[in-house]
Formats: structure tokens, sequence, C-alpha cells
């Protein structure tokens, strides 16, 4: 299953500017943008965990999991597979 637009429709209602033109490709890493904060962070493994309904471990706790779309889904599908 691809939980792509679910993602990035999550992201688009969190960015932290207030330009409604701005984009980014599912390789983008938008903490490296500035398109988002540090709260936005714990917001985002909050909805994954819940949205998609896994456990996020401690060890998957690393920004490079969080930073992309394309990272996200690929950790959603990772803990998919491991249910």
């Amino acid at each position: 299953m691809d939980y792509r637009n679910e993602v990035r429709n999550f992201i688009m209602e969190n960015l932290s500017i207030d330009d409604d033109n701005v984009s980014f490709t599912d390789d983008d890493n938008y903490f490296e943008l500035r398109f988002v904060n540090s709260l936005f962070a714990m917001k985002l493994v909050n909805f994954v965990e819940q949205k998609f309904d896994i456990e996020v471990d401690n060890d998957e706790l690393d920004i490079k999991n969080f930073s992309t779309v394309n990272n996200i889904v690929a950790l959603i599908n990772k803990k998919k597979k491991t249910e």
C-alpha cells in the first residue's frame, strides 16, 4: 500500500511557513529547507504511529527516517512488514 498522499497531506497542513505556493518533492528534506520546526517532528512521529497503527522504536527515532516523504513511507512499509 502507498501511504505517500496521507503523509504528504499531513506535512503540507503543518508547514511552518505562510506561503501557500510552496512545493517540495518526496525526496526533499523539509527540515533542511526550514519548512518545519522541532515541534513538528514530535507531531509527525505521533501522526505516523496513530494513523498507520505502528510503534516507532527508540532506535528508529532518527531524523533521517522522518526527513522526507519517501523515508517516512519506507519506515511505515518496513514496520507493516514486520507486524
